[in-house]
């Protein structure tokens, strides 16, 4: 058995870090998103509180399996893991609804914190998935 190259044990460790980081990015940008609703320019008007924490959820459902699945068929966790990671650029669509400087500094803040977060994440998954022992 070959040994593992250095880079994708430093990613390995990183990880559950950058999972960690982009979680509590993405709770900091829903739970905003959630409890002032009504300040987050054209966003529709029939979303709720309650839908926003349920989606945050969801995504962080889809996380924790790939996560979960990670450990023991790392391949298919780091495609779940991926997918979730893409799923924070979504933040930035509140920038098609309206343009950067009709949101707060705060929203601004906790959209691009996450969306940074996320990328980060996919950089570590895709390097994990583009080192040669991820596929064995």
């Amino acid at each position: 058995m070959a040994p593992v190259p250095a880079v994708r044990r430093g990613a390995a460790r990183a990880l559950p870090w950058l999972f960690l980081t982009y979680l509590l990015a993405g709770l900091l940008h829903f739970a905003h998103n959630a409890e002032y609703l009504p300040a987050y320019p054209n966003l529709p008007a029939w979303l709720t509180r309650a839908q926003v924490y349920g989606s945050f959820a969801a995504l962080t459902a889809l996380g924790l399996a790939g996560l979960a699945l990670w450990r023991y068929a790392p391949v298919p966790g780091l495609v779940l893991l991926a997918a979730y990671a893409f799923l924070g650029f979504d933040g930035l669509l509140h920038y098609r609804r309206a343009p950067f400087a009709a949101h707060s500094a705060l929203m601004n803040f906790t959209i691009l914190t996450e969306v940074a977060a996320a990328a980060v994440l996919l950089a570590c998954v895709l390097r994990l998935l583009a080192a040669p022992a991820a596929r064995a």
